[in-house]
């Protein structure tokens, strides 16, 4: 595209302007670099309307992706990539922190840092923990070593009779999977090892992220004794226009129940199915499919009708959430998930505020009763945060209605609220190009566009006189069948279409506002329709149909702060809906102590 010399004047004063003001730099791996800010460490200010208070995060400073979650005897522990020097990425060493119950936490000193020439001293970056027989941890990492090349590394605790780990050593094999001219691998797209599995063979399997051209590529590593490994001949699997796979996960679930399978369960057992999830580099989002595994070919085979991209593919969540990882509790026999929430304001204000990026809370996985997607929740520890709980029962919101929910802290709440009594006979009827695209339809038609049954859900985060606020909705669609089928689409809108509301979730210009979509496989003639929604200052978390589809968001207020901020249930389409059920509760803040 040709370029005026006006416009190439106004992109090199931008450019100088980055420079002079922080000094974008390049990209290393997923995130801009900042030279002048990486080491660069602001005391928060006092006024903190956008800090969470029962969500995870450290008192300052910038953190993202999760390393090798795990619990070792009853202590959860949570190690993350984190900046100790700044509120933008660099700096990266494996922070760590512990908790009794995955609500409360303490914070530990830091478990691995960039030292080493030949494995890490350009970063210690992320990896996955593994449980070995006897129950001694061990962690795999990536390391950038003085090279600039990605290789994996392995660390151990150096005291395996504390509970905390507070202690780790890398032994002198490291490292112990590299790139070379023989192998082929991408020096610069060789990263993020997973959690290890045992073969009935007694071999240990792991796979790294990795790309070959637009091909997305998991790695297959082997092992007998997790320090020695070899590169499979082919990878466990690949999927073309993906591009790079970061913060790859493979393991089991068990079929027709809710209960976790242990990361070694044997192949051959007919009620178990796998998961393989990837994050995508170019798009920021973690998609994955459920499938079969044999561990006599070493192949992943996605269910058949599986779609293998993450633009129209299955996510563990349509919002914010990226590079998560998921580790098997024994404790309670369930699979939890970590995802990393990242800002959507501004890196000037990340640094004034003193700190970026939160954790989202904890999340138990199991699979479906139909076989083909997972349910994603928040664990159940989260409700212990639950006080003074507000309830309603069958109301129903005529059109065009608002309902306000009274003596709530609408800033840090816990929201459940199911709908029915839908005359779906009125649902219009979705053209079938929409269907792969939740998001586009969402910003098509956002809450301020009535249709026939929808928008109907919750107002979040809004101000008094609703300068500013939060959308959390469903909208039901007849299928353009013959058939009386129906799909459910749920969207959560900060910004708005009419042209005179030119801000929704917040009045600064300058935090992105982006609205996001997902369908819910759930059938409106049979089915309520069920929401939760986590709302803490800064962070939206929807959790529909019992975790079928989740949507994080990042929301910015400048008046719905605090005890300023306000919910409500609310109803504008041209159909009335009946609210079965309303629980809401305020939340209480979470103990986070120690020192990083």
């Amino acid at each position: 595209m040709a370029t005026s010399p006006l416009s190439s004047l106004l992109l090199l004063t931008i450019v100088i302007l980055l420079l002079g003001q922080g000094g974008v730099h390049k990209i290393e791996a997923s995130h801009e670099v900042y030279k002048g800010y990486q080491s660069l460490e602001t005391i928060p200010p006092k006024f903190q309307p956008y800090r969470t208070g029962f969500h995870f995060q450290p008192p300052r400073n910038w953190i993202n992706g999760f390393a090798g979650p795990m619990v070792y005897k009853g202590i959860y522990h949570l190690f993350y990539q984190y900046n100790p020097k700044g509120s933008v990425w660099g700096n990266i060493v494996w922070a760590h922190a512990t908790s009794k119950d995955l609500v409360n936490w303490e914070l530990q000193p830091v478990a691995l840092s960039a030292a080493e020439p030949n494995m890490d001293i350009n970063g210690a970056w992320s990896g996955s923990a593994t449980i070995l027989p006897g129950g001694k941890p061990v962690i795999l990492y990536t390391g950038v070593n003085s090279k600039n090349q990605q290789v994996q590394n392995v660390a151990v605790p150096k005291n395996t009779s504390d509970p905390y780990l507070i202690e780790w050593t890398k032994p002198p094999q490291n490292p112990i999977m590299s790139p070379t001219t023989q192998n082929q691998i991408n020096s610069s797209s060789f990263r993020d090892p997973s959690t290890g599995w045992l073969g009935p063979d007694n071999i240990w399997r792991v796979v790294v992220g990795s790309k070959i051209g637009r091909r997305g590529v998991a790695i297959l590593y082997k092992s007998k004794d997790f320090v020695n490994w070899v590169k499979d001949e082919k990878p466990l699997h690949s999927a073309h226009g993906d591009g790079m796979w970061e913060c790859p996960a493979f393991y089991p679930v068990s079929v027709g129940n809710r209960n976790s399978v242990d990361t070694s369960k044997s192949s051959h057992d007919l009620n178990v199915k796998y998961v393989l999830k990837m994050s995508l580099d170019d798009i920021k989002h973690d998609y994955y499919t459920v499938g079969s595994y044999s561990y006599h070919t070493d192949v992943y085979t996605p269910n058949k009708g599986s779609i293998e991209n993450g633009f129209s593919g299955l996510r563990y969540d349509y919002g914010k959430l990226y590079a998560s990882k998921s580790f098997y509790d024994g404790e309670k026999n369930r699979r939890v998930l970590w995802g990393w929430v990242n800002e959507s304001s501004s890196v000037d204000d990340d640094v004034k505020k003193g700190w970026s990026g939160v954790m989202a809370v904890p999340r138990r996985i199991w699979l479906d009763k139909s076989g083909k997607q997972l349910h994603i929740n928040p664990v159940q520890e989260i409700a212990k945060l639950r006080v003074n709980p507000v309830n309603l029962r069958n109301h129903v919101l005529k059109p065009s209605s608002l309902l306000k929910v009274h003596n709530i802290t609408a800033a840090q709440a816990d929201v459940e609220i199911a709908f029915e009594g839908l005359d779906l006979s009125k649902a219009e009827v979705l053209d079938p190009s929409w269907i792969s695209k939740p998001q586009v339809l969402c910003n098509q038609n956002d809450s301020s566009v009535g249709g026939s049954l929808g928008p109907f859900g919750l107002r979040v985060l809004a101000s008094r006189g609703m300068e500013e606020y939060t959308s959390v909705f469903f909208r039901v669609f007849k299928k353009y069948t013959k058939s009386n089928q129906h799909m459910v689409l749920m969207c959560s809108d900060q910004r708005t279409i009419a042209m005179h509301i030119p801000f929704r979730s917040s009045l600064d210009k300058d935090v992105d506002k982006s609205n996001y979509g997902a369908f819910v496989d759930v059938n409106p003639a049979h089915e309520k329709l069920s929401l939760r929604t986590l709302i803490d200052h800064s962070i939206v978390e929807s959790f529909a149909a019992k975790g079928k589809s989740c949507i994080t968001s990042r929301v910015y207020p400048k008046l719905a702060i605090n005890k300023a901020a306000h919910l409500y249930a609310f109803n504008d389409g041209l159909q009335s809906v009946k609210i079965s059920r309303l629980n809401a509760w305020s939340m209480k803040s979470v103990q986070i102590t120690g020192k990083q």
